[in-house]
C-alpha cells in the first residue's frame, strides 16, 4: 500500500509542476490531495496550522537576514572586492574563480547551519561576478547547488542537533565528528572543478596580469571588509555572544556599515537589496511551507514509517543496510525536508542499527550527508529550487549539471563507510 501511495504522489507532482505551477503550490497541492484521500484528518485546518507554524518559527528568521547580507553585498559592490582580493591567489589553480564557490559555501556553512541560507547567500555574491568574467553556466551553478549543501555537515548543524536528541547522541560531539568530512567533501568538489578545468581549458577564462607575493598581498586588502564581517558573524556564535538569528542580524548591520564606510550604499542600492532578498525569501518560504504540510501528510499517512519498519525485517548484514538506507533517505528527500526524515524514520530504525552494531555517532554523520544528497536530487531536492528561483534556469538543467557533485556524495558515503575514523576519530581526541 505504501508503495502505490507514494507512486502516485510522485505522479502527481509531476503532473502539477509540468502544467506550470509554482513549486510550493505544487508541493502544498500534492500533500493537500495525500491527507485528503489516504488519512481521516482534515486537511484544510491542517494546511493553516502547518504553514503558520513552520514560517513563525524564530530560528527561521536567519534565513531571510543571510539572505539579506549576501544581497547587500552584492548591490554595495563589496563582492567585487572580495573577487578581487581572492583572485591573485587562485590564478594559478586550474577552475580559478570557480573554487570561490565551494570555499565560500565552506566558510559560509559555519555560520549558518543551513543548506538553503548558504546556497542562496555564496550564490547572489559569486553567480554575478562569475557571469561577469565569462565562467561557463554549468560548472558554476553545479559547483555552487553542490558545495550549498556543506550547510547541514559543517556544525553547526540543525539537523544534527535533532538527530542528537532522537538518537540520545552528544550534540557536541556530533559537531566535532561533522569537521573532517565536510572539509574532505569541500575537498572533493574542489577536486572535480581542477579535473573540469584541465578538461575543458578553453572554457575557463585565461588568468589576469601574474603579480608578485608582495602584489597579492596588496590586492588582499580588498578582502578586509569582507573578512571582517565573516569573523565578526563567525565569532560572535562561537564565542556564545551571539545566536545564529542574532549572528544574521549583526551580519546584516555589519554590510550596511562596510558599505556605508565605503561610501557605496546608496538609497537604491538599500532598496534594491531588500526588495531582491524580500523576493527570494519569499520564494524560499513558500517551499518550507510546503515541505512542512508534506512531511505532516507523510506522517498521518504513516508511509515512512512502513518503509522504515519494512528495511528494519530485511535483517540485511551492516553494508547492506547502509547501502540500503542511502537510497531510502535520497528517495526519501524527495517528499520530506532533512529535519522531517529524522524524526519520522529514526524511533524505527534506531533497534535496526543497534542490532547490527553500527556506531550511532557515526550513523548520525552518515545521515546528515545523505540528507545533503537528498537536498540536490530530483524532482524536489530543495537547493534546485533555490537556484531555479535565483536563476530561472529549467530545474531539469540544474539538476543535470549538479549531478557529478551527487555522484561526489555518494562516494563520500563509501569512504565514510571503508574508513570509519573520518567521522569518529576528531570526537576521541576533545
Amino acid at each position: 500500500m505504501g508503495t502505490v501511495v507514494a507512486f502516485l504522489l510522485i505522479v502527481a507532482l509531476f503532473v502539477i509542476l509540468g502544467a506550470g505551477v509554482w513549486v510550493g503550490i505544487a508541493v502544498l497541492g500534492v500533500a493537500f490531495i495525500g491527507m485528503e484521500l489516504f488519512t481521516t484528518r482534515p486537511a484544510g485546518d491542517a494546511l493553516a496550522l502547518t504553514v503558520w507554524g513552520s514560517l513563525s518559527s524564530w530560528t527561521l528568521t536567519a534565513l531571510p537576514l543571510f539572505i539579506w547580507m549576501g544581497e547587500i553585498l552584492l548591490k554595495t559592490r563589496l563582492s567585487e572586492g572580495m573577487f578581487r582580493g581572492l583572485a591573485p591567489w587562485l590564478q594559478w589553480l586550474p577552475g580559478r574563480l570557480l573554487h570561490t564557490n565551494i570555499i565560500g559555501c565552506t566558510i559560509f556553512a559555519a555560520v549558518s547551519g543551513s543548506s538553503a541560507a548558504t546556497c542562496a547567500t555564496i550564490g547572489k555574491i559569486t553567480l554575478p561576478e562569475l557571469a561577469k568574467r565569462n565562467y561557463p553556466e554549468q560548472i558554476s551553478i553545479g559547483s555552487l547547488a553542490g558545495a550549498g549543501t556543506l550547510g547541514l555537515l559543517i556544525p553547526p548543524s540543525i539537523i544534527m542537533i535533532v538527530y542528537g536528541v532522537a538518537a540520545d547522541v552528544s550534540i557536541g560531539k556530533l559537531f566535532i565528528a561533522g569537521v573532517i568530512p565536510g572539509l574532505m567533501l569541500a575537498a572533493l568538489f574542489m577536486g572535480y572543478t581542477i579535473v573540469w578545468a584541465l578538461r575543458h581549458p578553453g572554457s575557463i577564462p585565461p588568468a589576469d596580469i601574474k603579480l608578485s607575493f608582495a602584489g597579492k598581498l596588496a590586492e588582499s586588502r580588498h578582502l578586509i571588509p569582507v573578512m571582517l564581517l565573516i569573523v565578526a558573524v563567525l565569532g560572535s556564535i562561537y564565542l556564545g555572544v551571539a545566536t545564529a538569528t542574532e549572528a544574521a542580524a549583526l551580519g546584516v548591520v555589519g554590510a550596511l556599515v562596510l558599505s556605508a564606510f565605503q561610501r557605496t550604499l546608496t538609497r537604491q542600492a538599500f532598496v534594491d537589496s531588500l526588495m531582491a532578498a524580500t523576493r527570494l525569501y519569499c520564494m524560499i518560504a513558500l517551499i518550507l511551507a510546503g515541505s512542512a504540510f508534506l512531511a505532516l501528510s507523510m506522517g498521518f499517512i504513516g508511509l515512512p514509517r512502513q518503509l522504515a519498519e519494512t528495511i528494519g525485517a530485511l535483517n540485511l548484514p551492516p553494508f547492506g543496510l547502509i547501502m540500503l538506507l542511502m537510497v531510502f533517505f535520497i528517495v526519501l528527500g524527495c517528499f520530506l525536508d532533512g529535519i522531517s526524515m529524522v524524526v519520522l524514520t529514526m524511533a524505527v530504525l534506531l533497534p535496526t542499527l543497534q542490532t547490527a552494531g553500527i556506531d550511532l555517532l557515526w550513523f548520525g554523520i552518515f545521515i546528515v550527508l545523505v540528507v545533503e544528497m537528498a537536498q540536490i536530487t530530483p524532482p524536489v531536492g530543495f537547493n534546485l529550487f533555490v537556484l531555479q528561483g535565483m536563476t530561472g534556469k529549467e530545474i531539469t538543467w540544474i539538476a543535470r549539471v549538479t549531478m557529478p557533485f551527487f555522484f561526489l556524495m555518494c562516494g563520500m558515503v563509501l569512504l565514510l563507510w571503508f574508513f570509519p575514523g573520518i567521522a569518529t576519530w576528531l570526537p576521541t581526541k576533545m
